[in-house]
Formats: structure tokens, sequence, C-alpha cells
């Protein structure tokens, strides 16, 4: 059991380390090319890439055995993460740059957990309470720093700072999007630990073709018309260039997913993959710098819901090994829900 939930952690940081980098890469995708260019470069490389992998680690013949069940909640999570999700956040991210809208698609984890708690029977504690309120946190934090650019612009002549080189976010389009794409990236995780329970990492990667087949399918359906094909096939070289690199990115990103959530926990799996955080703001910096927001306020917002998930992910047991608490405080941590 141990061995499973570690190997579903590493599974889980590694996977985060390369959303991180896929979510710089469509940043600069967007800047030149549109959602529908970025989309249909993502899935007519991810589906092939699944395929290939899945061929690799010997677990291509299990995309045919899965029951029912399996197959119905697979089918949903891929239209539901790689179709809605993944559109909205391609719009969000073009409206208002990738480290604006990672505080508020940190939501998506609570959504995971409580899903997780009512239908896949994991439990929350106290201290997964205190990291879901930092979580929150970060979004609220968020709001006051979009308010404060409100009061400026305001004050000051909007047509001076339309017209500087500065980053100018789209607030509206990009909340609303966000929040769309935190629904997906929340709900998803549930469904695919549904599917895949109590099987090995391999068959991880069988359960991400028939998610992937789901929604190539749908976004194939999408782009069939003459005028939509013609769009798709008129993008610059840079985005192409950058959606091809996200492409990558991303495919090996929610392969490492599927891996993980079949040998672990939503519990464990979902907060740790927040950590993406991180690694993205590290790339935007080197890559991005001129073309995303990095407030002191927009950090912030960052680290607290980087702290919230951190905590989300650890065992009560594992924080009261490490502190020695009073007696009336251990009996409190050991609390847990439902």
């Amino acid at each position: 059991m141990f061995g499973n939930l570690l190997l579903g952690a590493l599974l889980s940081l590694t996977s985060a380390a390369f959303f991180g980098m896929n979510a710089t890469s469509v940043r600069r995708g967007v800047l030149t090319g549109t959602v529908l260019q970025g989309l249909s470069i993502s899935f007519g490389f991810g589906l092939p890439f699944f395929i290939l992998m899945s061929v690799v680690l010997g677990s291509f013949q299990q995309i045919w055995n899965f029951s029912n069940f399996s197959y119905a909640l697979l089918v949903l999570a891929g239209l539901i993460h790689f179709g809605f999700g993944r559109y909205c956040n391609y719009r969000a991210t073009k409206a208002m740059g990738g480290l604006l809208v990672r505080p508020l698609q940190q939501i998506s984890v609570i959504l995971s957990l409580f899903l997780a708690t009512m239908f896949l029977g994991e439990t929350l504690t106290p201290i997964r309470f205190l990291g879901i309120f930092l979580i929150l946190l970060g979004p609220l934090i968020l709001l006051g720093y979009r308010f404060k650019i409100y009061i400026r612009l305001k004050k000051e002549n909007i047509k001076n700072i339309r017209n500087e080189k500065e980053f100018n976010p789209n607030y509206k389009e990009g909340f609303v999007f966000a929040m769309g794409s935190a629904f997906g990236f929340g709900a998803s995780p549930v469904l695919v630990r549904g599917a895949l329970v109590d099987l090995d990492y391999t068959a991880g990667v069988a359960g991400g073709v028939v998610s992937y087949a789901a929604a190539a399918i749908l976004i194939l359906i999408v782009v069939a018309s003459p005028v939509r094909m013609k769009h798709v096939f008129s993008m610059s070289k840079v985005s192409a260039k950058w959606f091809s690199l996200s492409a990558f990115f991303i495919s090996v990103s929610q392969m490492l997913r599927y891996m993980a959530l079949a040998v672990a926990p939503v519990s464990i799996v979902a907060p740790i993959q927040q950590t993406s955080l991180i690694f993205q703001v590290l790339f935007s910096w080197f890559i991005n710098r001129d073309h995303e927001s990095f407030s002191v306020w927009v950090l912030v917002a960052i680290f607290s819901s980087f702290i919230g998930a951190v905590l989300v992910s650890l065992s009560t047991d594992f924080i009261m090994s490490i502190f020695d608490f009073p007696e009336d405080v251990e009996t409190f941590l050991l609390l847990s829900w439902p």
C-alpha cells in the first residue's frame, strides 16, 4: 500500500513539472494563435502519443478490457477534462495570462476532494481543511489585486495604458473561463480514479487512450467544416512551434496523471499536482516575462494556494510524527469527515 502511495506521489510530482512547462508553452502559443488551433495540435499529438505509450508499456490490450462502467467514466472524464476544461484553460490563459489563471484553478483540488469523499470513500481532516482554506485564499487575494488594478485604471488615462507594452489582462473573460477549467480539471480525477481503482499504473495509460479518443472525436466534429479546417492550417510557424511543445508536455503530464490515479487516491494525486504552480512560475520567468503578471500579490496568491495544496496532501499521521502536539490538539487533528 505504501509503495503505491509513494509511486503515485512521484508520478504526480513529475506530472506537475510537465504541466508547468505546458502552461508556459500554451501562454506563448495563444499570443499569436487561437484556441481552436491549439486544441487541434494538442489532440492531434496526444491521442497517437497515448496509443504508442500503451504499446511500449504493454497495456494496449487493456484498452479493450475495461468494464462498461469504466468506459463510461473514462469517456466522461475525457470530455470534461480534455474537451471542456482544456478549452476553458486556453481561453482563460489567452485572456489574462497563465499566472493569473492558476490561483483560480486551484479551486479544482477542492472540488476533487469533496467528490472523492462523496463517491470514493476518501476522508478529510482538519489539516486538509486548513489546506482548503489557503487554496481558497489565493483566488481571494487575486480578486483584491484585480480590484486594485480597476481603481488604478479609473484614475489614469486608459488610452495611454492600453498603448503601453505592458501586458493588460482581460479579467472578466479570464475569470469566467478559469472557473470553467477549474470545474473540468476538478471533476475528472474522481472519474478516472473510479474507473482505474485497483488496476496497475500501466492500465492508466490505456485509460488515457479511451479518454483522449472521446475528446479527440469531439474536437474533430468541431473542426470538420472547411472554414475551420482552413483556419487551423493557417496558423503561423511561431504558434505551431509553441502549440507543438505544449502538446508534448501536456501529453506526458496527462499520461503520468492517469498512471498516478491508477495506484493512489485522489486526495494524494490532485493536491500534489498543484505544485505545477512552482514550475510554471519558474519557467514563465525565463520564457514569458513580458507576457505575464509578476505582481507581488499574484505571487502571494500562488504561494498561498501552493502551501494549501501541500497541506491537503499530507496525512495527519505524518504531521504528528514530526511535531509533538499536546493531547487535546492531537485528538482534534485525528478527527475526520465524513
